[in-house]
């Protein structure tokens, strides 16, 4: 149960951190969304190990 609470948790952490601060540009938020939604726990970890450093890196966001 602690295990499906804590996927749950950065689950939620994904995608409202995606509908947040990334940009609509090329569609990209829209597609991390899906990928988030469907995927549920790997698509978190994988917008969380994969764009969001890359985001962090981008001048001015």
């Amino acid at each position: 149960m602690f295990i499906f609470l804590l996927s749950f948790i950065l689950w939620v952490w994904a995608l409202a951190d995606c509908l947040r601060n990334e940009t609509d540009e090329g569609n990209t938020r829209l597609i991390w969304v899906i990928v988030i939604v469907f995927t549920y726990i790997v698509g978190a970890f994988l917008y969380y190990f994969i764009r969001q450093p890359k985001r962090v890196k981008e001048p001015g966001i």
